[in-house]
């Protein structure tokens, strides 16, 4: 079976943190190489690494990952505003 591509929003969190590859690898578990490989959606993460990536950047796994494209997190904070 082949496997389904995931989309994240890794790049995205661990900039606005201020956070190098090198510094989320370390808090994770893995090689820093691995955070390149998932940014750039070469690599998809194991559900234990999903939860991983989830609980250092303390939010739900479906807002990180997902198997279509991410909305871009300015246009989904603005549905919020207009749907409230």
């Amino acid at each position: 079976m082949k496997s389904r591509k995931i989309f994240n929003r890794i790049a995205v969190l661990r900039i606005e943190r201020k956070m190098s590859r090198q510094e989320l690898a370390e808090k994770i578990g893995v090689n820093f190489q691995t955070i390149g490989y998932l940014e750039r959606e070469e690599y998809n993460p194991s559900l234990d690494l999903a939860f991983r990536i989830s609980e250092v950047f303390k939010l739900p796994i479906p807002f990180i990952f997902s198997t279509k494209p991410l909305k871009a997190l300015s246009d989904e904070l603005l549905n919020k505003k207009t749907n409230n």
